[in-house]
């Protein structure tokens, strides 16, 4: 077994991640750090910190010199953190002792580290959201298909009301329309650059600190926090929590796909699911297993991860030893789940056969509530909801459906129309299309 999933390639194609698992290489690190020691060096340029003919050479070094991560390998497990071998090996490449003096001018590792990142989960959020796009605009289309197409739901995993399968649609994506939403905000908050030096205090980038860190925001497109914050991990807490929901959401339309393809139910096709090594008959449901797996690591890692934001005075090294351990596999545990959800969801079929036997199977108790209802209006409601239990034991006992014995007992009441489920859904077919209308007016790519 690989130390990671997503580091492994047999397990590649189980758990893809698309561009994310390359923004989560130590190449890519390396390179978010040197285009943030590039631009800090042009910052400080442009306002008089450093030289600016010095400020041109690192900027044009940041972009054409690359560093081998390896060769960094023995002085970072001696520093605890890669900016000092980074700073060191970038200065000795760019063969210019006179300009490289004002690599890293006033910064400290934790700035480099912290911009850096940002610049990769930018990137990370906008792929996720992409991927969230074409699947809320699959699931428009299936919900709006299907919003007619009667199913029984289901409550602590027995057969409760009836709604439509187009419903079930919509309560998969109102979740992820939601987080789209909160993306405007989280990019304003949370992606932004870090630049306060060896302990918060920018003591050692001068007197043009806070300019150096809006000018330095400005380069990199990220914002300015205004502040240090070293030890408040609120930014990467919030960009986290909302790459677990992510996967949340889409582990909760796994378990509803495992659920309905069951051997038995099969209301649900998935159109090409996994073959077992000895059962021929088998055809598992891996894209929501999948869904469902990562969804509870990314639950798990997410608190560890607000363990890890209590750092000790101004720099904790266990604690940010553990960030580092959590972050990626929560990024790259949306990413696969987006992924994979994307691709499941192009060969969903429901079974309105299935679907129908599901419904009929029962002797019509999934019209319970109706009914009780239906003879509130006869009777005190308690009164019509022994009745209806009443009614219920008949039916399970004797066999007989429960529309024979309300025609029979309340000839008053519509039986057919109390137990036809395409007229017994409620808000679930006004609540499909609602979705699909809401998607629509979405800027999707």
């Amino acid at each position: 077994m690989a130390a990671s999933v997503f580091d492994s390639a047999h397990l590649a194609r189980l758990f893809q991640t698309a561009e994310v698992g390359r923004l989560f290489t130590d190449g890519a690190e390396i390179r978010a750090m040197l285009l943030t020691e590039g631009m800090l060096a042009k910052a400080q340029g442009e306002l008089g910190v450093i030289p600016q003919d010095s400020a041109g050479a690192i900027q044009r070094a940041a972009m054409e010199i690359h560093l081998d991560p390896g060769a960094l390998a023995q002085a970072t497990g001696a520093n605890g953190v890669s900016v000092p071998a980074l700073v060191a090996a970038f200065r000795t490449e760019m063969q210019a002792p006179e300009h490289a003096q004002y690599v890293h001018w006033g910064a400290t590792s934790q700035d480099i580290l912290d911009t850096g990142l940002m610049l990769r989960l930018r990137q990370a959020v906008s792929v996720v959201e992409r991927d969230l796009g074409q699947l809320l605009t699959a699931l428009a289309g299936l919900a709006e298909a299907h919003a007619d197409l009667p199913m029984a739901a289901r409550t602590y995993g027995q057969h409760a009301t009836p709604t439509s399968f187009g419903a079930l649609v919509a309560a998969w994506g109102a979740p992820l329309v939601d987080l789209l939403g909160e993306l405007p905000e989280l990019r304003r908050a949370c992606l932004v650059v870090s630049l306060a030096g060896a302990a918060g205090t920018a003591s050692a980038l001068g007197p043009k600190a806070a300019e150096t860190r809006a000018a330095l925001a400005r380069l990199l497109n990220l914002g300015d926090p205004g502040r240090s914050w070293h030890t408040d991990r609120t930014p990467v807490l919030r960009l986290a929590d909302w790459f677990a929901r992510v996967g949340l959401a889409l582990g909760k339309m796994g378990e509803d796909l495992t659920e309905l393809t069951q051997t038995g139910i099969g209301e649900i096709s998935l159109g090409g699911a996994g073959s077992s090594s000895t059962m021929p008959q088998k055809q598992n449901p891996v894209g929501p297993a999948v869904m469902v797996a990562l969804a509870r690591q990314g639950a798990g890692l997410l608190s560890v991860l607000h363990g890890a934001a209590m750092h000790r005075h101004q720099r904790d090294g266990a604690a940010w030893f553990t960030e580092w351990m959590c972050l990626p596999q929560i990024v790259l545990g949306a990413a696969a789940a987006a992924q994979t959800a994307v691709a499941l969801v192009r060969g969903l079929e429901p079974d309105a056969q299935a679907m129908n036997t599901a419904l009929t199977g029962g002797l019509g108790l999934i019209h319970a509530e109706g009914l009780s209802f239906a003879l509130a209006g006869l009777m005190p409601r308690p009164e019509a909801q022994a009745a209806t239990k009443a009614l219920c034991r008949e039916a399970t006992d004797s066999g007989t459906p429960l529309d024979v014995l309300v025609a029979r007992d309340w000839p008053q009441l519509d039986a057919a129309a109390l137990t036809d489920p395409a007229r017994q859904m409620g808000s679930a077919p006004g609540d499909a299309r609602a979705f699909a209308a809401r998607v629509r007016t979405l800027s999707l790519e």
